[in-house]
């Protein structure tokens, strides 16, 4: 084998499975058709899971620091306040802050990242050809190159290139009209502590305050429906309606750094695994933009996918570990594409039921509290759980498939420390000696030992941050039994 593990992507979600693997001892080469990284921003919101994710891969480095805490969401009808969401603290413990920041910062750091693990992407290195077979996969490159490989994962995008070589299917529907995307320098006194934006007949329009004085114009706009515009267009259509939209007076764009057209799609990957090819990310699913889910729930897949195929190349466990990778994700998959679907139907409504939907009715019940409280809950994914999956279980609370908190532990020579600092390529036993001899033995030295600041029940933490058992030796052992045969 020229690699254990070869990745097609060098976006954040490939950067970020070549990360964990090499993190679990895994050998991985990442490859991309692209001439080098990317440097316009495109996704710009990590959420708290999302941050916690780039946090175990020790990953996160400055970027809390440079992002923008833009929390607050005004819709505005006209000069008139409609509705202001605050997305604050849902009540659960994380180290990880949600950030405003570009997807080419967030990328950049994965890249350091990388670098620091021992790996690099391979620019200018497009997939072209990929032949499996009962011990690996050969891969032919762009470039004339063989790459041997004992799996293959694709992280290349909606257009995966991996996942038409492997014949899965992609189906889905085209949800909405087309989007405007701009990032530009605004002339403008609009408040930079939040996302406001504006009800119109036209299409509504939002603006996000980005690092760098920055901030990311979105606009419903159906002028280009016929034809493909080129970036000039895109931002001089933008100038053009920004102030019609948003009422604002002085309101100006003075310059841009990117401008981009795009069509919301939903489609979902008819499985998530044909033998030896994975995928991962927008290759398995693709969604409306609004709440951000698609970085995160990519991020969410490569971390998810890290662990069990380390174990597989790594002989520790059976190749039936992988098929928990789709049983796990592709439902919260679905569920992200639903709920995106709807957020984008209700922001674009022309229809009169639609408006009076949205304005009458959406619009005070998302003044309560409460609601908002849930909102940012849901967005953050930190309610993600398996329990209902494979590897779940039923019990008190925490249950097998749960999310952990990042609670505070000392290690066994008494220095304090935190759980999901401790899961870099680990699982972790929170518990008495006997429990931490009992995982080592099955899972080697990739086990930390640990004693949780408060009242915890002995517990078996997975690399993810997800209880994987409670209870003593013979429980850890039924269960490892059960999930890695």
């Amino acid at each position: 084998m020229d690699t254990e593990v070869l990745i097609v992507g060098a976006g954040p979600v490939g950067l970020a499975l070549a990360c964990a693997l090499l993190q679990h001892g895994v050998s991985v080469r990442v490859v991309d058709q692209a001439q080098g990284p990317a440097t316009t921003s495109r996704a710009n919101f990590v959420h708290a899971r999302g941050s916690e994710v780039l946090d175990r891969l020790d990953a996160l480095g400055g970027l809390p620091e440079e992002s923008v805490r833009a929390m607050t969401i005004i819709t505005y009808a006209g000069d008139r306040p409609m509705m202001r969401v605050r997305f604050g603290d849902p009540g659960l413990r994380t180290a990880a802050p949600p950030m405003v920041i570009s997807q080419a910062r967030v990328e950049a750091r994965l890249r350091d990242r990388l670098a620091e693990l021992g790996g690099r992407p391979e620019w200018n290195a497009g997939l072209v050809a990929a032949d499996q077979d009962g011990s690996g996969v050969t891969a032919v490159l762009g470039d004339g190159r063989t790459v041997r490989a004992g799996w293959l994962v694709g992280c290349d995008g909606t257009g995966s290139t991996v996942r038409k070589l492997a014949g899965i299917g992609f189906p889905g529907v085209k949800v909405s009209e087309r989007f405007l995307l701009v990032d530009a320098r605004l002339d403008t006194t609009l408040d930079r502590s939040g996302t406001s934006g504006w009800v119109h007949p036209d299409g509504m329009i939002g603006l996000m305050p980005m690092p760098g004085d920055q901030w990311r114009l979105l606009a419903y706009d159906a002028t280009f429906r016929d034809e493909k515009p080129g970036e000039e267009q895109i931002v001089e259509r933008m100038r053009r309606i920004l102030p019609e939209r948003t009422g604002l007076p002085g309101i100006r764009l003075l310059d841009a750094t990117w401008g981009s057209l795009f069509s919301v799609h939903r489609r979902l990957a008819d499985t998530y695994r044909r033998g030896r090819v994975l995928l991962a990310g927008d290759s398995a699913h693709v969604h409306a933009p609004f709440g951000g889910q698609g970085m995160l729930t990519g991020l969410g897949d490569a971390e998810n996918l890290a662990w069990k195929l380390a174990l597989v190349v790594g002989g520790g466990a059976g190749e039936r570990l992988l098929d928990t990778y789709e049983a796990e994700r592709r439902p919260l998959a679905t569920q992200v594409l639903r709920g995106s679907t709807a957020v984008t139907k209700l922001n674009i409504a022309a229809s009169p039921a639609g408006r009076f939907l949205r304005d009458r009715i959406m619009v005070p019940v998302f003044g309560l509290s409460w609601l908002q409280r849930w909102a940012t809950y849901t967005t953050s994914q930190l309610w993600v759980s398996y329990r209902r999956g494979p590897l779940g279980g039923r019990g008190g609370r925490p249950r097998p498939g749960d999310r952990i908190p990042d609670v505070a532990c000392e290690r066994p020579d008494g220095t304090p420390t935190r759980l999901h600092a401790e899961l870099r390529g680990h699982w972790a036993v929170l518990g008495g000696h006997d429990l931490f001899e009992t995982a080592r033995r099955r899972l080697g030295e990739r086990v930390v030992h640990l004693r949780p600041a408060s009242p915890l029940p002995d517990m078996l933490v997975r690399p993810d941050a997800h209880l994987a058992c409670k209870g003593g030796p013979a429980e850890i052992t039924r269960w490892l039994d059960g999930a890695l045969a």
